[in-house]
């Protein structure tokens, strides 16, 4: 199924993750970052190679052929590499170093309607769960299973809704929400998100002969970075720690 030009395309991929890298480690290095914490970096570079691993090979052309592999790079794509690029917060280093022009520009892209709809809580929430029922239970997984373009949108889809979520969740969407409505979003997601791989344990999707493994991953691993989520906003509410501030605190 993977030619040399499809691996070409898959490698162009490799460009803006290097590029992406690359400005964080300048914004990092800035005299006007101030004591950035160095594991932010490590883990925007983990997020990085989490979204990246779902788009190269062996796992893109393994997720075509396996729905357990398919349903690791949900969770890789979706989940886990939102929730490291989000505790990175680039889009508060860019803010705190790029010039007062293209930090002006990039403020009012945050604050603007559309970025405070998308990023609300209840808003992520839908998307998040919307494009998990989607993958799943509409031809969309077999046109991911037939053609890497498919595969490729929507891996960007699930990092950028889950990156969303994850910021609604944490805190570090441009405007600020109530513990409990973060919270009830993160509990909302759970939810579907449990019910959707435990639907697929009784009901794989067409096609695949056993869905057991892959609803188990999607089952367990989901949990456990929800639950990580769960710490996280828990750690704020209690003040036990700013390691995730308000991005309105920077």
């Amino acid at each position: 199924m993977h030619n040399h030009g499809a691996f070409s395309a898959e490698s162009l991929f490799l460009i803006p993750a290097v590029a992406a890298v690359a400005a964080y480690w300048a914004g990092m290095a800035s005299a006007k970052s101030g004591r950035w914490a160095a594991w932010r970096l490590v883990s925007f570079i983990a997020g990085v190679l989490a979204v990246l691993a779902t788009l190269l090979e062996p796992l893109a052309g393994w997720a075509h052929r396996d729905f357990t592999a398919l349903a690791f790079s949900h969770i890789l794509a979706g989940m886990v590499g939102p929730l490291l690029l989000v505790a990175a917060r680039p889009a508060a280093l860019a803010l705190r170093t790029l010039d007062d022009f293209p930090a002006r520009r990039l403020r009012r892209v945050l604050e603007s309607a559309p970025c405070r709809f998308l990023s609300h809580p209840a808003t992520a929430t839908v998307l998040v769960v919307a494009g998990m029922w989607a993958m799943f239970h509409t031809s969309l997984f077999t046109a991911m299973q037939e053609s890497m373009p498919v595969h490729w949108l929507v891996t960007g889809y699930l990092t950028g809704t889950g990156c969303l979520f994850t910021a609604a969740v944490l805190g570090t969407a441009p405007a600020p929400h109530s513990f409990r409505q973060r919270a009830a979003a993160l509990l909302a997601a759970a939810a579907a998100h449990a019910a959707l791989a435990v639907g697929l344990l009784a009901a794989p999707p067409p096609g695949v002969v056993s869905g057991a493994p892959g609803a188990l991953i999607l089952l367990g691993t989901g949990a456990a970075v929800q639950a990580v989520l769960g710490l996280f906003l828990l750690d704020q509410q209690q003040g036990l720690g700013r390691r995730l501030p308000q991005s309105r605190k920077t």
